[in-house]
């Protein structure tokens, strides 16, 4: 596959009006989109799997040749999938790219992978530190890593947007999950005013939660 035979495959399934809408949505006028759907890349993903070094090699154009190139690195084994890990994150730069960017191997190394998840946290790229906080809310919201969850959501601090609202939307996560731990994360008062007001948004706006405990949450909103 060359990487002219790729842009014809992409090109072929572009939808210009989708193309229009997800360009709004992305708030990067320098991605150059091409307009396919998400399904439809994954189904590509899927079919080049076996040529995805091939894939890495090409030039970072367009909006869906990053997403490829990610959706090629999350579906290797972990062992590779970390070697490739620095290259993918660093092609990060939008949300939509950053939130599909899923690798299911780290499920079951994710000791191993904390020291990486670490190193990302304290990079200066908005969509690292993203990536870092949206991997954490996939793979370890469970109660013997609460401290640490809580630990990385209190560091963003006042970050930049991105590494903020995904901060809120983790802190919204625990809570629905471990409703009492992180009601008392968010009585601590460790976030910046805006991040804690976001998260205690986001999580009211689950069904998970009752009634009485998003009633609880508004009452702790700060000003």
């Amino acid at each position: 596959m060359t990487y002219e035979e790729a842009l014809a495959r992409l090109r072929a399934q572009a939808d210009p009006e989708y193309r229009n809408f997800h360009k709004k949505l992305l708030k990067n006028e320098a991605i150059e989109v091409i307009g396919v759907r998400t399904p439809v890349l994954r189904r590509l993903a899927k079919e080049w799997r076996g040529d995805w070094e091939t894939a890495l090699s090409f030039p970072n154009e367009y909006y869906e040749i990053g997403f490829l190139k990610c959706a090629l690195v999350a579906a290797l084994p972990y062992e590779e999938f970390v070697r490739q890990a620095d290259g993918a994150v660093s092609l990060l730069d939008n949300w939509a790219t950053c939130d599909s960017f899923k690798a299911r191997c780290i499920a079951a190394h994710r000791e191993e992978f904390l020291p990486v998840l670490k190193r990302y946290l304290a990079d200066e790229r908005e969509f690292v530190r993203r990536y870092a906080l949206v991997t954490l809310l996939n793979f370890y919201i469970d109660e013997p890593y609460l401290p640490l969850l809580f630990d990385c959501i209190a560091a963003c601090g006042d970050g930049p947007y991105y590494v903020v609202t995904a901060a809120a939307w983790l802190t919204a996560e625990i809570l629905a999950r471990y409703y009492g731990e992180g009601k008392r994360f968010l009585a601590q008062t460790r976030l910046p005013v805006a991040a804690h007001n976001r998260a205690i948004r986001k999580a009211i706006e689950s069904y998970r939660l009752t009634a009485a405990q998003k009633e609880e949450l508004r009452a702790m909103k700060r000003k």
